[in-house]
């Protein structure tokens, strides 16, 4: 198990457990690059909980720039980044703050740029979680439709780039790239 492997599914599915599970299984120096912000007193106890559970885990929380975590990270460490979705709510949220809005065209150069920064940074493998939100309803505001396509076009572009990418249901994995079937 190498390089990129981008974990998706709705939310609650399972996709961070999952994810740290394989994680776990890799024998490097773990690193949990957690991409929430500390919004209120809730959030923060969820963080402390999930840093528990991380035993044997460094975490490194950055919000916006993860390019400059990766370059801090040593070569053959493992990373795990919680999550995508956040990441793009965080980048919308100070554009937003800045006067300006966020592109397609935005998102996916700097997922690409990340995306080519992980795979030329020397790291045993890395995980992204992200959430699938393009099974649901059409969000009822501009903003919310924006973060959907956003964070679709995140998605696309890791999926493209990814070694593997696995779909949570219901705490099931199913795993779609490479396919795990064969073509007759």
């Amino acid at each position: 198990m190498a390089g990129i492997i981008l974990v998706t599914g709705g939310c609650r599915s399972g996709k961070s457990r999952f994810a740290l599970e394989k994680a776990n299984s890799v024998e490097e120096k773990k690193f949990f690059l957690a991409t929430c912000p500390h919004i209120d007193s809730e959030i923060d106890e969820r963080i402390q909980r999930h840093k528990q559970e991380r035993t044997g885990w460094d975490t490194i929380e950055e919000e916006l720039d993860l390019s400059s975590v990766f370059d801090s990270i040593p070569s053959g460490a493992v990373v795990l980044l919680d999550c995508l979705s956040l990441w793009i709510n965080n980048l919308m949220y100070a554009a937003k703050n800045k006067n300006s809005e966020l592109t397609q065209d935005h998102i996916k150069d700097l997922c690409r740029k990340l995306g080519e920064h992980i795979l030329n940074s020397n790291l045993k493998t890395v995980f992204l979680v992200t959430n699938e939100v393009g099974m649901g309803l059409v969000p009822e505001n501009k903003e919310g439709r924006l973060y959907r396509d956003l964070l679709g076009i995140c998605n696309q572009t890791f999926a493209l780039m990814a070694n593997e990418v696995y779909l949570l249901v219901s705490g099931i994995s199913i795993r779609i790239k490479p396919h795990s079937e064969t073509n007759l």
